[in-house]
């Protein structure tokens, strides 16, 4: 539905401006924090509060809090949405001023994923224990099954593999099975895992989550566990894990309610503090699954966290009928 021409008015007046424009193409390679806008612009935290307030209000960004951060990310859809791209594509592709913000924005990126894969290959080897301090495992995986079904499953995708439990948890009820992991130490453990249960359909790749390579609709079932909470894109990697399931086939997503424990920030490299379901539904019908469940595991300790398992299903296809 086409917008009105006061708010067509509004929406470009927002955007008219020199540090708007730059935060809009800053939020157009992936949500940032707004400290993170402030490192890349050099520009005070009241300052760039001020504008992120400005583009809210105009509808062309989301403000989402999470824990004690506040995350900001373009608009999703819509003609609020339609018009910063148009916006965005009327700058030269090399001017200075955002090509400089580019750069900055890639050392931030680069910081990040440094500090994520240290932390990662320095917790390979104790993975599975960091995991369990969360919830007891045997509740989380006896709701997995549940969740996944039955099987047989004709190819499983296990995406963020880790020490590979999922495939040895699913895989025997898979005729194939794939895991993938940037983590080479991870990749390393959880081959001796899946060798050791046997499972020789299983295999293991080194892999992005955000780009598999993997040919669409060619997975019955795709598991996404423990994984969204560390990602700067996490709507990014569930459209890539959806791309994946197969008409009739199931998406599995295995992560946390929302919470307030800030410190998994630092000592755990944690970006986001869990996911609402009113998010994680909104991104699965927009990478075109339907038949949303959700489902919660309580905390076992005091200090635990809510284990969410979310269930989506592609819709399969409509047989023909005889004339």
């Amino acid at each position: 539905m086409a917008i009105s021409t006061v708010q067509v008015v509004d929406v470009l007046r927002a955007a008219g401006e020199p540090t708007r424009l730059r935060i809009l193409a800053l939020l157009a390679h992936e949500e940032l924090a707004v400290l993170e806008i402030c490192r890349v612009l050099d520009q005070s935290q009241p300052r760039v509060s001020r504008h992120l307030k400005l583009l809210a209000e105009a509808g062309l960004v989301e403000r989402f809090p999470d824990g004690a951060w506040v995350f900001y990310r373009l608009v999703t859809a819509g003609d609020a949405r339609l018009l910063v791209d148009q916006v965005l594509d009327l700058v030269e592709p090399d001017d200075s001023v955002l090509a400089r913000d580019a750069e900055r924005l890639r050392s931030v990126q680069a910081e990040r994923e440094t500090e994520a894969g240290a932390y990662f290959a320095r917790n390979a080897a104790r993975w599975d224990e960091i995991r369990a301090l969360y919830v007891a495992d045997e509740a989380v995986e006896a709701a997995i099954r549940d969740a996944a079904g039955p099987g047989p499953f004709r190819r499983l995708v296990d995406l963020g593999s880790g020490t590979g439990r999922m495939l040895t948890l699913l895989g025997p009820q898979a005729k194939q099975a794939l895991g993938l992991d940037l983590s080479q130490q991870m990749l390393n453990i959880a081959r001796s895992h899946v060798g050791k249960a046997g499972l020789e359909h299983c295999e293991l790749r080194h892999g992005d989550i955000f780009g598999t390579r993997l040919p669409g609709e060619s997975a019955d079932l795709v598991v996404v566990h423990q994984v969204l909470h560390y990602l700067s894109e996490p709507a990014a990697a569930v459209r890539e894990a959806a791309r994946l399931v197969e008409p009739g086939g199931r998406l599995l997503i295995i992560d946390f309610a929302p919470h307030g424990l800030e410190h998994l920030r630092d000592e755990h490299q944690h970006r986001r503090l869990g996911f609402s379901d009113a998010e994680m539904e909104r991104w699965l019908g927009d990478a075109g699954l339907g038949q949303v469940k959700a489902s919660a595991l309580p905390p076992t300790q005091a200090a635990g966290l809510t284990i969410k398992i979310w269930s989506a299903e592609r819709a399969p296809l409509r047989k023909r009928t005889a004339a």
